[in-house]
């Protein structure tokens, strides 16, 4: 070997140690890095498991007390861990229960579970999946669910998911549906007009009555989101005042204060009352709530009412008729102006005051109390009264008095109406005091009549005596014409006689105080037909059957016996008839004799019922009989008068009270 070769070698080795050490010293540099470097990872790794350690007892805790049920599940649905919250919702025992939650899922929801599952795996996470489960205890629930995918190294290793009970908020939330479809439908068919607008016064809600007010010609529907100023102004023209309509409406929405029955009256006449609601939440304006309804009918009854109202109160007011006011208590409410007059004390002293204590008298106070406790039990009642006015005059008064009751039927009081019968009252004694006066001089007269009568009738039966020894002492010496004219003393003498007689008869009429009784008026007739003298040529015929009436039987049997007399008495046809007849009437019988005899004059047929006045001068006519017929007829509450024609018959009319 050379020796360059050598040097050559000697060379490279020196480079290989020079090498070696730079080798050696970086390696050291690099060792005491590591040493350095490691130190601080060892610190870093006991930071870390502290750290981890502390998150973990961090993490348990928000796990274990989490409100939503937490569960843990692998890719398959079996449990790895849950909370207490999942427990309770789920159905389980304890936290440690193994189970699969695939188990859970409502048969009908399979299918929908294994597609979100799928999503699940696929994206990694699921949000607002709601199902239906039945828990270990048999309880049907709706929940909501949010779940993710856990990765180990980007590998899906298992899921974990919050789960909340949502059953009762949907529950709540369908109801909440509900209530708004069945709102929304009573809105529709209102039979007020309904308009609901936004804060931008756009249309939210309508319904029928309003496109029907406002004459829209569109359904509640279109009218959603249009703007509420364009449709007042194109329903305007419905008004009587266009602009005015269009006017007030801004005016409410300046002010945006709720307004309740605010009227408007469209052209065809018809009145609308409006009512705004603003709606504000938060202190802030939301929408607003307008109202319409038809008040015609009720605005026109309402003025009738006031116009009918008014037109009692002038009625009451002016009347004369007091009426009053009392309450339960029985003080005076109301008075009218009359009442006022009628006790000369004024409104301000009888409002407030009873008046039932001052103005009856102390005889009648005892009356007042009793009718005053009947009217409280709901009785109605009418009575006389006497009052002593303020001037301390006593006044009649006709009382009516009724209880008063609220709208709920209570018993709040009573009215009474009053009537000043004062003057009626006097005129009424002064009545009963000439009354007295006159059955006094009644039966003075009465009595005056049989004493005139028994001394008129001594004289002339002594001269009706004399006369008869006269005769009958000188009836050889007297001539044909001497005793003829004592046969008209003895005529003149026995006609004064009757005269007397029927005189006494026609002041006694009146004086029977026989009581009235029920009197067969066919059988009388019939009887005084047998009795009577009525001659073969002369017929009596009853037409009908005749009535019982109530009367005095004597009396009666004088009506038919003096008309029936008469009509025989002036008969002069050769076949005389007498026809007897009734008539029914509503109050009355009307009776009718009728004969075809001599007939009477027109001009007679009023003076034939005053006495004294006879028209044929025979012996037998006193002029007092149709005046005694006429009295009893009038005694029985009837009337007497005659239809007749001179030689035609006469056909007398009177009529008996039932």
């Amino acid at each position: 070997m050379s020796q360059k070769e050598i040097d050559i070698l000697k060379r490279a080795l020196e480079r290989e140690k020079l090498a070696r050490k730079k080798a050696e010293k970086i390696l050291e540099d690099k060792a005491a890095q590591l040493y350095e470097t490691n130190q601080e990872l060892t610190k870093a790794n006991r930071d870390l498991e502290i750290l981890l350690l502390k998150t973990d007892s961090q993490l348990q805790g928000v796990f274990e007390n989490i409100v939503d049920a937490y569960v843990i599940m692998d890719l398959f649905g079996n449990i790895l861990k849950m909370n207490d919250a999942a427990v309770s919702l789920l159905g389980f025992n304890s936290v440690k229960d193994d189970f699969n939650l695939m188990n859970l899922v409502h048969p009908k929801e399979a299918n929908r579970v294994a597609e979100a599952f799928k999503t699940l795996y696929n994206h990694g996470s699921i949000t607002d999946f709601h199902l239906k489960v039945i828990t270990r205890k048999e309880q049907h629930l709706l929940v909501h669910v949010n779940a993710s995918i856990i990765y180990d190294d980007g590998v899906p290793v298992a899921a974990q998911g919050i789960v909340r009970d949502i059953t009762k908020k949907k529950a709540y939330e369908n109801q909440l549906i509900e209530s708004e479809n069945r709102l929304s439908t009573l809105i529709l068919n209102l039979e007020s007009g309904v308009l609901l607008e936004d804060e931008n016064r756009k249309i939210v809600l309508t319904n029928k009555k309003f496109c029907e007010y406002m004459q829209l010609g569109a359904a509640p529907e279109d009218l959603k989101g249009q703007d509420r100023a364009v449709i007042a102004e194109q329903s305007k023209a419905v008004f009587k005042n266009p602009d005015q309509f269009v006017q007030r409406i801004n005016q409410i929405l300046e002010n945006k204060e709720q307004v309740l029955g605010d009227e408007i009256i469209m052209a065809n006449g018809t009145i609308l009352e409006r009512d705004f609601v603003p709606i504000v939440y938060n202190n802030k304006h939301k929408g607003f709530l307008w109202k319409y309804r038809d008040v015609t009918v009720r605005r026109r009854y309402r003025k009738t009412l006031e116009a009918q109202r008014q037109k009692y109160h002038n009625i009451i007011s002016n009347m004369n008729l007091g009426l009053v006011e009392v309450d339960s208590d029985d003080r005076i409410l109301m008075v009218n102006q009359s009442f006022v007059e009628m006790t000369g004390y004024s409104e301000k002293e009888l409002v407030g005051s009873k008046g039932k204590d001052y103005l009856p008298v102390e005889e009648d106070q005892q009356l007042v109390n009793e009718t005053v406790a009947a009217r409280k039990r709901g009785r109605t009642n009418s009575y006389e009264l006497r009052i002593k006015n303020k001037q301390g005059d006593i006044k009649y008064w006709l009382v009516s008095g009724t209880p008063n009751y609220n709208l709920d039927g209570e018993l709040v009081g009573s009215i009474g109406v009053n009537f000043d019968i004062t003057e009626i009252k006097n005129l009424q004694l002064q009545k009963e005091s000439l009354l007295k006066k006159l059955e006094k001089s009644n039966d003075e007269l009465h009595e005056y009549a049989h004493v005139v009568s028994h001394d008129l009738k001594s004289p002339l039966r002594s001269i009706n005596a004399l006369v008869s020894w006269l005769k009958e002492d000188n009836k050889d010496v007297l001539d044909q014409t001497s005793i003829q004219n004592i046969g008209h003393i003895e005529d003149t003498l026995e006609k004064m006689e009757q005269l007397i007689n029927d005189v006494l008869e026609y002041s006694s009429v009146g004086a029977d105080d026989t009581k009235a009784e029920r009197v067969d008026t066919n059988i009388l007739v019939n009887d005084l037909i047998a009795i009577l003298y009525v001659p073969e040529h002369v017929q009596v015929k009853i037409n009908n059957q005749l009535p019982v009436v109530k009367g005095s039987k004597v009396k009666l049997q004088q009506v038919f016996q003096n008309l029936l007399s008469n009509a025989v008495k002036f008969m002069d046809k050769p076949q005389g008839l007498i026809e007897i007849s009734c008539l029914d009437l509503k109050t009355h019988y009307q009776f009718a004799v009728k004969d075809n005899g001599l007939g009477i004059e027109k001009q007679f047929h009023d003076k034939i019922f005053k006495i004294f006045h006879a028209l044929n001068k025979s012996k037998d006519s006193t002029g007092v009989g149709l005046s005694i017929v006429k009295k009893i007829v009038e005694l029985h509450e009837g009337d007497i008068w005659l239809e007749s024609e001179p030689g035609e018959g006469t056909t007398f009319y009177f009529t008996l009270k039932k």
